[in-house]
Order: C-alpha cells, then structure tokens, then sequence
C-alpha cells in the first residue's frame, strides 16, 4: 500500500518563516575497500515552524556536516500543514503506520504535554502540538516512526472539514 502525503507546494513552502530545525539521529555506515573502511554518514532532521508546519529530511554523505544540511534541504522540500485546536492538541485519534513501525496518537486535556518518544516528540514539537498522546508499537527505527507519525498526521481532518465533506453545518 502506497501512502500519500499532502506537502506543500514550493509557493506555499517559501512564504513561510521562522522554520527551525532539529538534528534528531545521525548513523555511520563503513564500506570495507582495499586499505580499510570507507566511512559514510546519514542523517535525519525535522523541521518547522512550531504552529502547524512540519516537515521530515533524510540526508546522506561522506561528511557529516554535509549530510546534515542535506538533511536540513529536504526536509524543507517535505512540509505538510498538520490541524491543531485551539487546545494544542490534534482533532481526534489516529494511527499511522510504515514498514514495522505503528504509531497510535491520541487527543490530551490541556496541561499534558507531550507524552512520546524521542522521534515522535520532535515531530509534535515542529508541529505546535502542546498536548498528546502517543504509543509507538512494532519496529522502533527513528526512520519509520517519523514516517508513520507523518502517515498519522495526514490522515487528520477538522470539524470544518469533514461537515464540508458530508454537506452538513456546524
């Protein structure tokens, strides 16, 4: 099953500002050549804006800083608008998985927090999401879990819009 995310369109990506980034793991692969290893780096960054925007980048080097920006570049290129309440919290429940990762992310009262792990929080962080819920099931790889919280949170619908979509008022 292939899964399609709703990112913005590049018009819409460069009228935003203020989108910050968090490195969240950096990896280091070795090939082994004639003469020792040969060592290459991969890196995963979050970005956005702290009010609705995020965005995820993988990038991959022989350096590591320039894996980094790589990383930093595409995750600029991979924004979505995510729906937040008034309450900082998502509108309902979901569940969004990839490969052997599953995520379950669940509405919270105000004052909760962020209850996640460390890959997960940063999403929600980027996000402006202030209160969640969320249990991560299944495979724990920081690659697959940013990918199914991003599944999850394309799957979020408002009020406005699924009354537009039944042709129903409020």
């Amino acid at each position: 099953m292939k899964i399609k995310l709703n990112y913005l369109d590049t018009a819409e990506a460069s009228e935003l500002e203020n989108i910050s980034e968090v490195l969240l793991k950096i990896n280091r692969s070795a090939a082994v050549v004639k003469g020792g290893r040969r060592f290459s780096f991969s890196a995963l960054s979050i970005a956005g804006n702290r009010d609705g925007t995020v965005g995820h980048g993988f990038g991959k080097a022989r350096q590591v800083p320039a894996a980094i920006e790589k990383a930093a570049k595409d995750a600029r290129k991979h924004l979505m608008r995510v729906p937040v309440n008034a309450d900082g919290t998502i509108p309902h429940e979901v569940t969004g998985r990839h490969c052997g990762s599953m995520i379950r992310m669940l509405p919270a009262s105000p004052g909760t927090g962020i209850i996640a792990g460390a890959s997960v929080r940063a999403v929600c962080e980027m996000a402006g999401v202030h209160n969640i819920l969320t249990k991560s099931y299944g495979s724990n790889n920081p690659i697959n879990l940013i990918k199914a919280t991003f599944h999850a949170l394309s799957q979020l619908r408002t009020p406005e819009e699924i009354a537009e979509l039944r042709g129903v008022e409020l």
